[in-house]
């Protein structure tokens, strides 16, 4: 039987960082292998190991910001003509800001997308990713990201028009940063757009540090067939090491949201996929989660079929993205109204 490259979760051979806070995104195992069943939703494509994917799209740019004495990294797309408004991405735990133009399939990019529905995108590589590694390569907790995000949209708004102003989209790790971020610096953001985060873990919280090194496969993507051929390659290009005092804050995050949630006061929508299993979201943890963030004038929580905790790197990504703008588009409507939006969990959503 010829030699073939396996997807495990288990630590042997040779394997990516994770994008996540917790572990390996795969390992790749080299070596006979007699196909079941089981299995094959683990399988690497052989897109993945032949095809050569570029950094990031065309009409996609590589920037560089001043904030607060660090250096940060990233990308942004700008549309033609003046921007009706700025979506700024925020990545998750061991991830760079390309988790937002995947190079897999061109209907990932939000990069794109955005620059193409009249919206600048900038996506950065948060504080101890990319350029600002060298400077911080322990990171920074979230506090201090936290002083470190806006000064850099302060910088980016130098440089570049945005329009109406900032709307955040973030992932995960990302999330975090996302809500701290809201609830200490009211004003900044005109609506927050998050995914694969929640307020209590699906895991027991003294496991955390485990799991960190040795994540389940299935709990982190899910199964393979939700990704695109080549998408596991061009995650090369993506992930990084998480700085230490990024992981050291993990167990601490359900007291933090309870902290800061009743501080955010910005329309929010939180997406959950159909297979993320990081998070708990049922019925009961979501009315306590929308319960907490009583000064938000929105809260819409919706659901990705056919999605796995990566969401922007998957099949979904397109319709997940798509509504997330079209959220956007809601709250620049509504922005200045003298009535504001009624508190409401949304509907579930049924991906295409």
């Amino acid at each position: 039987m010829p030699l073939s490259i396996r997807c495990r979760a288990v630590l042997r051979g040779r394997f990516l960082p994770s994008h996540h806070v917790y572990g390996p995104i795969a390992v790749f195992r080299l070596g006979p292998h007699r196909p079941t069943d089981k299995d094959d939703h683990v399988s690497v494509d052989r897109t993945d190991r032949k095809k050569t994917l570029p950094t990031h799209s065309a009409g996609v740019r590589p920037l560089l910001l001043e904030a607060a004495g660090l250096t940060l990294s990233g990308l942004v797309a700008e549309p033609e003509g003046t921007p009706r408004a700025t979506v700024v991405a925020v990545h998750g735990g061991g991830m760079r800001a390309g988790y937002f133009d995947g190079q897999a399939h061109p209907d990932l990019s939000l990069l794109m997308l955005g620059a193409r529905l009249g919206f600048t995108v900038l996506a950065l590589d948060r504080p101890g990713y990319g350029r600002s590694a060298a400077q911080v390569p322990a990171g920074l907790t979230l506090g201090e990201q936290a002083v470190v995000l806006p000064a850099a949209l302060d910088a980016f708004a130098e440089r570049y028009e945005t329009g109406r102003g900032f709307l955040m989209l973030a992932h995960s790790y990302g999330g975090k940063l996302a809500l701290t971020t809201a609830a200490r610096s009211p004003g900044l953001l005109l609506a927050l757009d998050v995914s694969g985060l929640g307020h209590r873990y699906a895991v027991e919280p003294a496991d955390l540090p485990r799991i960190r090194h040795h994540v389940h496969w299935e709990r982190t993507w899910g199964p393979l067939g939700l990704y695109p051929p080549g998408t596991f390659r061009a995650a090369q290009a993506l992930v990084a090491p998480m700085p230490s005092r990024e992981g050291a804050e993990v167990t601490l995050w359900p007291g933090m949201f309870d902290e800061l949630a009743p501080r955010v006061g910005v329309p929010l929508r939180l997406t959950f996929a159909e297979h993320e299993a990081w998070w708990l979201h049922g019925r009961a943890h979501i009315a306590d989660l929308t319960a907490r963030l009583e000064r938000a004038p929105l809260v819409r929580v919706e659901r990705q079929a056919g999605a796995g905790h990566n969401i922007s790197l998957g099949r979904a990504a397109r319709p997940y993205h798509l509504r997330a703008l079209a959220f956007f588009e809601e709250c620049l409507e509504s922005a200045g109204e003298a009535d504001a939006p009624e508190m409401c969990v949304g509907p579930a959503v049924t991906a295409p």
